[in-house]
């Protein structure tokens, strides 16, 4: 389920088995990285949406949470942990934090959710059916992962 009206709707009419939050996580960045900060955004973007699908019912896709890259990570590590504590009180059971920023695994430990770092693909010159199949081929791993999480929780 997206976050969206209707979405939102159906989860809370259904929440017992709407148990994980997806959250995308980018930063932002601007002059020479703005080119590769666009791309890693594509492709998460791509990927958690083919994500979604997969598994209705199942999840929650978040908002993405955005920082600026220049940001201080200790700051935004703690505004992603406020997101976490108010996901974890709305009796979500499981978080998978999804991106392509390297610098997340530094702090993987101090997240109660489970973060899934993809190296970002460069998208920007493939075709429609290319692109599909690239994310719809890392979404086949993922879903592993998921169910993994799932069977060891439950």
């Amino acid at each position: 389920m997206k976050w969206i009206p209707q979405e939102v709707e159906t989860y809370l009419n259904a929440k017992e088995y709407v148990d994980t939050a997806v959250i995308p996580v980018y930063s932002l960045a601007f002059g020479e990285e703005m080119k590769q900060s666009a791309a890693a955004f594509e492709f998460i973007s791509l990927l958690t949406g083919y994500l979604e699908r997969q598994f209705t019912g199942r999840i929650l896709l978040f908002p993405p949470f955005t920082y600026l890259k220049s940001d201080n990570m200790e700051n935004v590590m703690s505004e992603l942990l406020k997101w976490e504590d108010n996901i974890l009180q709305s009796e979500f059971k499981h978080i998978f934090y999804i991106t392509s920023e390297m610098d997340w695994r530094m702090y993987e430990n101090k997240l109660g959710g489970s973060l899934i770092w993809l190296p970002s693909l460069p998208l920007g010159n493939m075709s429609e059916p290319q692109k599909i199949e690239v994310v719809e081929s890392q979404v086949k791993q993922l879903l592993s992962i998921f169910t993994q999480k799932w069977s060891n929780n439950e």
